[in-house]
Protein backbone atom coordinates (compact mmCIF):
# COMPACT_ATOMS: atom_id res chain seq x y z
CA UNK A 1 0.00 0.00 0.00
CA UNK A 2 1.39 3.32 -0.44
CA UNK A 3 0.35 6.81 1.86
CA UNK A 4 -0.49 9.65 0.77
CA UNK A 5 -0.51 12.94 3.46
CA UNK A 6 -2.30 15.96 2.24
CA UNK A 7 -4.69 17.98 3.54
CA UNK A 8 -5.60 19.76 0.44
CA UNK A 9 -4.42 17.69 -3.10
CA UNK A 10 -6.46 14.49 -3.92
CA UNK A 11 -4.45 11.46 -3.43
CA UNK A 12 -3.52 9.41 -6.59
CA UNK A 13 -5.58 5.95 -7.48
CA UNK A 14 -4.60 3.26 -5.04
CA UNK A 15 -2.87 5.47 -2.37
CA UNK A 16 -4.26 5.79 0.87
CA UNK A 17 -5.22 9.34 2.04
CA UNK A 18 -4.54 10.85 5.57
CA UNK A 19 -5.25 14.52 5.85
CA UNK A 20 -2.95 14.82 9.56
CA UNK A 21 0.30 14.08 10.75
CA UNK A 22 -1.21 12.57 13.26
CA UNK A 23 -3.37 10.35 11.24
CA UNK A 24 -0.06 9.26 9.05
CA UNK A 25 2.05 8.60 11.98
CA UNK A 26 -0.99 6.70 13.76
CA UNK A 27 -1.07 4.17 10.36
CA UNK A 28 2.71 4.03 10.00
CA UNK A 29 2.39 2.66 14.33
CA UNK A 30 -0.44 0.39 13.54
CA UNK A 31 1.61 -1.38 10.85
CA UNK A 32 4.76 -0.94 12.05
CA UNK A 33 6.61 -4.18 11.31
CA UNK A 34 3.18 -5.29 8.69
CA UNK A 35 5.14 -4.01 5.37
CA UNK A 36 1.77 -1.88 4.87
CA UNK A 37 3.04 0.84 3.24
CA UNK A 38 6.43 0.39 0.69
CA UNK A 39 5.56 3.82 0.05
CA UNK A 40 4.94 7.23 1.29
CA UNK A 41 4.27 10.70 0.20
CA UNK A 42 4.55 13.80 2.24
CA UNK A 43 2.96 17.49 2.04
CA UNK A 44 4.84 20.14 4.71
CA UNK A 45 2.12 22.58 5.41
CA UNK A 46 -0.96 20.77 7.22
CA UNK A 47 -2.86 23.64 8.75
CA UNK A 48 -2.44 22.17 11.86
CA UNK A 49 0.10 22.23 14.30
CA UNK A 50 2.29 19.38 13.02
CA UNK A 51 3.41 19.19 9.62
CA UNK A 52 4.73 16.59 7.43
CA UNK A 53 8.57 17.63 8.55
CA UNK A 54 7.24 16.15 12.29
CA UNK A 55 6.23 12.41 9.92
CA UNK A 56 9.35 12.46 8.31
CA UNK A 57 11.51 12.88 11.86
CA UNK A 58 9.40 10.28 13.17
CA UNK A 59 10.11 8.06 10.28
CA UNK A 60 13.85 8.72 10.42
CA UNK A 61 14.39 8.25 14.21
CA UNK A 62 12.33 4.87 14.23
CA UNK A 63 14.40 3.57 10.62
CA UNK A 64 17.10 4.09 12.79
CA UNK A 65 16.18 2.99 16.14
CA UNK A 66 13.83 -0.26 15.26
CA UNK A 67 15.49 -3.04 12.95
CA UNK A 68 12.03 -4.36 12.58
CA UNK A 69 10.13 -1.60 11.17
CA UNK A 70 9.98 -1.89 7.49
CA UNK A 71 11.09 1.62 6.40
CA UNK A 72 8.72 2.63 3.32
CA UNK A 73 10.07 4.58 -0.05
CA UNK A 74 9.84 8.52 1.10
CA UNK A 75 8.65 10.92 -1.14
CA UNK A 76 7.97 14.92 -0.60
CA UNK A 77 5.51 16.45 -2.60
CA UNK A 78 5.70 19.81 -0.32
CA UNK A 79 5.39 22.84 -2.61
CA UNK A 80 6.93 25.06 0.57
CA UNK A 81 10.47 25.26 -0.87
CA UNK A 82 12.41 25.59 2.70
CA UNK A 83 10.56 22.58 4.02
CA UNK A 84 11.13 20.26 1.22
CA UNK A 85 14.57 21.13 1.42
CA UNK A 86 15.07 19.87 4.93
CA UNK A 87 12.81 16.92 4.07
CA UNK A 88 14.68 16.26 1.07
CA UNK A 89 17.47 15.34 3.44
CA UNK A 90 15.74 13.23 6.05
CA UNK A 91 14.09 11.66 2.96
CA UNK A 92 17.81 10.81 1.86
CA UNK A 93 19.05 9.43 5.07
CA UNK A 94 15.96 6.89 5.48
CA UNK A 95 16.52 6.16 2.15
CA UNK A 96 20.42 5.01 2.67
CA UNK A 97 19.23 2.69 5.74
CA UNK A 98 16.81 1.23 3.62
CA UNK A 99 19.37 0.27 1.49
CA UNK A 100 20.97 -0.76 4.01
CA UNK A 101 18.80 -3.07 5.27
CA UNK A 102 17.82 -4.85 1.65
CA UNK A 103 21.78 -5.30 1.15
CA UNK A 104 22.02 -6.93 4.58
CA UNK A 105 18.66 -9.16 3.38
CA UNK A 106 20.39 -10.47 -0.38
CA UNK A 107 24.22 -10.78 1.45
Amino acid sequence: MKLWLDDERPAPDGWVHVKTAFDAIHELTCNFNASAYAEVSLDHDLGEEMTGYDVISWIEEVAFTYNDFCIPIVKVHTANSSARQKMVQAAANIERERAKRLDNVYT
